[in-house]
């Protein structure tokens, strides 16, 4: 479903190819070149995430703190929500930066333990990380934390499945 909506909200109906008008992307995935998609599209529009940066298997994303995105008007602290779904955007580009290429898929299950709330003003974090992948299902786990990762306010695992083809 998750790639379904990427596709829906790219205009594309192929669904081999990556919704984001990137031909480069078919070559080999670079979460980089997503900036210009998020800051455009769905949700990554309104939450505002930005990319922070990558390695073989992991991406970094970063969202800053908004009034409009607090949960407690009290304590100031962050909507879960909205770090979930950075952290299942996070998690989910990991997968195809491991891959290499774009592969539609969903998520099949992702678990999130808050430890603590974001606080007020404080940027937050979300690294991913896909640690296994078999010809259909991947694993990620990831963080997300206020710039010092020690100090993390949540931690993630989750699973994605391949929704056409193969991942590996």
């Amino acid at each position: 479903m998750r790639a379904r909506l990427l596709l829906s909200a790219g205009g594309m109906t192929d669904a081999s190819q990556p919704p984001f008008g990137l031909p480069s992307l078919l070559e080999k995935f670079d979460p980089s070149l997503l900036r210009d998609f998020m800051a455009a599209q769905g949700h990554s529009r309104h939450l505002r995430f930005q990319y922070h940066g990558h390695g073989d298997d992991w991406v970094e994303m970063a969202m800053d703190w908004r009034e409009d995105l607090v949960v407690d008007e009290e304590s100031g602290a962050l909507a879960s929500a909205a770090i979930f779904s950075l952290m299942d955007n996070a998690t989910s580009q990991a997968v195809w930066t491991r891959v290499g290429k774009f592969r539609p898929h969903a998520t099949m299950d992702m678990r999130i333990d808050y430890l603590r709330p974001s606080p007020p003003g404080a940027r937050v974090f979300g690294r991913g990380e896909c640690y296994h992948l078999t010809s259909t299902v991947s694993f990620v786990r990831g963080i997300a934390h206020n710039g010092d990762a020690a100090d993390p306010v949540a931690h993630v695992a989750g699973t994605f499945i391949c929704t056409e083809g193969y991942f590996k």
